[in-house]
């Protein structure tokens, strides 16, 4: 690949060099309405935040069920059942998100012998990948809530 290729793809918006896979996707999403719902009187079901997310309701109920072992999410039973949020908004890292959808990263082993260029090149994927924990550890479920209010606000405004 020539260089102008590579330039050019690196600076397009379809280039991602850290995937955001759907799960994680499907996740915040549904965290997302949980925590607009938060201090609201009844827990939201699946079937509601499926209407508000394009999230496949099968998929969600094995994501809400892994958030659920974690503690982030508490389920409630019978008619007015459905899923809340356990701690506050601001109190849930999107690292501790990914985390528990993703489950916790093992360091790739080789068998291979170490070399100066090996070690180079570790030694630079460790640097991106220390600075994507950080910044998914400074985030909080509560700042993509405001985030999220305050790009509603700036949205077009109609009058009548």
């Amino acid at each position: 690949m020539n260089s102008s290729i590579l330039s050019k793809d690196l600076n397009s918006q379809n280039y991602t060099l850290l995937d955001l896979s759907s799960k994680v996707e499907y996740a915040l999403l549904a965290l997302l309405e949980l925590a607009s719902n938060k201090g609201k009187r009844d827990p939201l079901t699946m079937s509601e935040i499926t209407a508000r997310q394009p999230i496949p309701e099968r998929y969600l109920e094995q994501i809400l069920t892994s958030l659920r072992r974690a503690g982030l999410v508490q389920s409630h039973r019978g008619s007015r059942g459905g899923f809340v949020l356990v701690r506050e908004p601001w109190q849930i890292t999107l690292l501790e998100i990914v985390t528990v959808v993703e489950g916790e990263r093992k360091e790739r082993e080789s068998s291979l012998p170490p070399t100066l260029e090996k070690n180079l090149v570790h030694e630079v994927w460790d640097r991106a990948n220390t600075a994507a924990i950080e910044v998914l550890r400074r985030h909080t479920l509560q700042d993509l809530c405001q985030e999220r209010e305050a790009r509603i606000q700036q949205g077009p405004m109609y009058y009548i």
